[in-house]
C-alpha cells in the first residue's frame, strides 16, 4: 500500500450545494442521470429538515459530504444516492418501505446494508475487530457498495470530529485505527486509509500528532528543493532511455506511516531516513522493471527493501514495484514503480 502524503487524498473540502455535487458527477460519468441524484438529495433534505449537526451546520450537510466522497472515489449512481439517503432511516421517520417506493430495490437494500452496520456496537476491543470485520465481510458479499458507503461515512464523520466530546474522539478514532483503516486497506483504496490513518492518529496522540505535524512541516522547504531535483534526475534518465510519457510524483509520507516507524524502531523523527517516496508512473508491466534496472544504475539499492508487487500482488489486488536507494546526498528515498492502471487501482481500490 502506497504511503504518500495529504496531497493525494481525496478532496478534503466538503461540497456546499446539491449542484457541486452533480458537477463532479457529470466530470467522470457526462450521460449520468442527474435527476436521480437530485430526488435522493430532495428526500434526504426533507426527511432530515430541522435537523442540526453538532458543528451547528444543517443535517444535510453530511450526507451531501458523504456522497461527494464518493463521487470522489468516481462510483455509481445508486452508490452517490445511497451516500444521500444512508442516515434517512435510522434518523428520521423514512422507512425502508419508503426508500424502495421512491428509489427501487437496489438502493433500499443498500440503504439497509448501511443502516445495520450503523447499529452495530462492540464492548471490548477483541470483540469490535472480529465480530465488526467478521459481519462487514457478510454484507460485502452481498454487495460491496454497502462498504464503500459505510467507509465514505466513517471518513466525514472523522474530518468532523472535533466537534465531538473528548472522550468520544478517542473511541471513535480507536475504532476507525481497528476497524475502517483495515478495511479501506483490504478493499484498495490507500486514498481513504491514509486519511482515516492520519485521522486516528490526530485524535488518539494529539501530543506526538501535532509535533511530529510541526517537524514534518519544518522541513517542507527543503524538502520541495530535494524533491524537485530528484524528479529532475529520475526524469533525464528516462528520457535518455527513450521514455516519453512518464508521471514522476514525489511526497513526505504520511504522517502515521512516519509515526509508526519512530515507535517500532525506538528512534526519534531526525532518525527516520526514508521519509521521502517517489512514484514513477508507466505504461507497460515491462516498462516497470526496465525503469527498476535505470534506478539501480542511477542509485545504490539498499539489500533486502526491494518488493515485487507486480509478481506477487497484495492480497487486495496492489500491485507495484518497491526499491530503496541510496539516493542524492545520500538520503535514503522510497521508488515505487507502477503502470498508470495500477496506479489507479491502488489509490481507488475495488
Amino acid at each position: 500500500m502506497s504511503e504518500f502524503s495529504t496531497a493525494e487524498r481525496l478532496n478534503e473540502k466538503p461540497l456546499k450545494t446539491l449542484d457541486e455535487l452533480c458537477q463532479k458527477i457529470l466530470a467522470y460519468y457526462p450521460n449520468a442521470d442527474i435527476k436521480l441524484i437530485e430526488k435522493a438529495y430532495l428526500f434526504s433534505e426533507g426527511m432530515h429538515e430541522g435537523q442540526i449537526r453538532r458543528s451547528g451546520e444543517p443535517y444535510i450537510s453530511h450526507p451531501l459530504s458523504v456522497a461527494g466522497i464518493l463521487a470522489d472515489l468516481k462510483l455509481d449512481l445508486d452508490s452517490i444516492a445511497t451516500g444521500l439517503l444512508h442516515d434517512t432511516v435510522e434518523d428520521t421517520k423514512a422507512t425502508i418501505d419508503d426508500v424502495r417506493r421512491e428509489f427501487g430495490d437496489t438502493i433500499a437494500q443498500l440503504v439497509d446494508g448501511v443502516t445495520k452496520l450503523s447499529k452495530m456496537e462492540f464492548k471490548t476491543s477483541t470483540e469490535r475487530q472480529g465480530e465488526n470485520i467478521r459481519k462487514m465481510i457478510v454484507a460485502m458479499g452481498k454487495d460491496v457498495r454497502v462498504i464503500l458507503v459505510k467507509l465514505a461515512d466513517r471518513l466525514h464523520n472523522m474530518r468532523t470530529l472535533h466537534h465531538m466530546p473528548y472522550v468520544k474522539q478517542a473511541r471513535i478514532a480507536q475504532e476507525t485505527l481497528e476497524i475502517y483503516c483495515p478495511l479501506a486497506s483490504r478493499m484498495g483504496i490507500s486514498s481513504l486509509k491514509i486519511e482515516l490513518e492520519d485521522l486516528s492518529f490526530r485524535y488518539l496522540h494529539p501530543d506526538f500528532y501535532y509535533q511530529l505535524a510541526q517537524k514534518v512541516k519544518g522541513q517542507e522547504k527543503d524538502q520541495e528543493h530535494y524533491i524537485n531535483d530528484v524528479k529532475s534526475m529520475i526524469l533525464k534518465e528516462l528520457s535518455k532511455a527513450g521514455f516519453k510519457d512518464v508521471d514522476i510524483q514525489g511526497r513526505s509520507k504520511h504522517l502515521w506511516s512516519i509515526y509508526r516507524k519512530m515507535k517500532n524502531r525506538s528512534i526519534d523523527f531526525e532518525q527516520v531516513n526514508d521519509v521521502l517516496a517517489f512514484r514513477v508512473l508507466v505504461d507497460t508491466v515491462s516498462q516497470c522493471y526496465e525503469v527498476l534496472g535505470l534506478m539501480h544504475s542511477l542509485w545504490k539499492p539498499i539489500p533486502g527493501r526491494f518488493k515485487d508487487f507486480i509478481a506477487m500482488p497484495k492480497a487486495n489486488n496492489y500491485q507495484s514495484l518497491h526499491t530503496t536507494v541510496i539516493g542524492p546526498e545520500a538520503e535514503r528515498i522510497e521508488i515505487q514503480i507502477r503502470t498508470k492502471e495500477m496506479h489507479m487501482i491502488a489509490e481507488r481500490g475495488i
